[in-house]
């Protein structure tokens, strides 16, 4: 990423693409809109806890990019996996770490496609991994998986909202594949304090050690609710406003495109 301008403006483009990845839930044909110059390569299906297949983000192509970007939690069957923050070994690099046992089995349901695809796609582009909320964790095991086992061993990565992933190991093996990444949280979002540092299951002795990768890209803004400090239209509208000549260029180019404030009383 070569200046600040340019990732400001990859901050607030990626957050409008987030956005979208809720948007492809909710439809029920799984239609949203496609950024100008981008098409859709395919769309990510993940078991959920219960192991009901959803949409739970997507594969986007330009003549320049590659954009994988993960959803958040929509549903009740995706904050049980939440819920279940005791570990398990990430399997997929050399490096022994522990990941949260949810996030991973949710992504480990849609690796084999996420890889199948990557080891289609040319590796002259640039590849963006991004995703709020949940979708953060997922883009972040996604991540280091694919810098460490395709040939795409540079991705830069966004996440917004994201809680922890793994352990301090997991973390440190983070920093040492991927080098490029932007963990964008609002101080007053509660879930980029979850899992706590130190976990500890009701009802039993065992511990489990919790660390946010790298880079932290702080940001502070209350918007009097749980869910309106956390919502990726709130992340997006207080991005917004670094480069808004910027963001009001997208939304004009890209109707529809870009977030909007979410009532407190919605999903996140």
């Amino acid at each position: 990423m070569g200046t600040s301008i340019e990732r400001e403006q990859w901050a607030i483009f990626l957050a409008a693409i987030c956005g979208q990845t809720y948007t492809q839930f909710t439809n029920t044909d799984g239609s949203f809109v496609l950024p100008l110059n981008y098409s859709l390569y395919d769309t990510i299906e993940a078991n959920s806890l219960i192991s009901v297949s959803e949409r739970f983000g997507f594969i986007l192509e330009s003549p320049d990019e590659i954009i994988i970007a993960f959803r958040g939690t929509s549903s009740t069957t995706n904050w049980i996996s939440d819920a279940i923050a005791s570990q398990k070994n990430f399997k997929y690099i050399k490096d022994s770490s522990l990941t949260h046992r949810g996030f991973t089995n949710i992504y480990a349901s849609a690796r084999g496609q996420i890889m199948s695809a990557l080891n289609q796609l040319p590796t002259h582009k640039t590849l963006f991994i991004t995703g709020h909320s949940l979708g953060g964790a997922l883009a972040t095991l996604c991540a280091v998986d694919a810098a460490a086992n395709t040939d795409h061993q540079s991705p830069y990565v966004f996440t917004y909202g994201s809680p922890r992933v793994g352990d301090p190991d997991f973390a440190k093996a983070f920093a040492k594949y991927v080098r490029s990444s932007c963990r964008i949280a609002n101080l007053f979002d509660v879930v980029t304090h979850a899992p706590p540092h130190i976990y500890k299951m009701p009802k039993r002795e065992k511990k489990y050690y919790y660390s946010h990768v790298h880079t932290q890209w702080p940001l502070t803004f209350q918007n009097g609710s749980v869910s309106g400090n956390h919502v990726i239209g709130s992340y997006y509208t207080e991005l917004a406003k670094l480069q808004p000549q910027f963001a009001e260029r997208l939304s004009s180019t890209n109707p529809g495109f870009c977030p909007v404030v979410e009532s407190p009383l919605e999903k996140v």
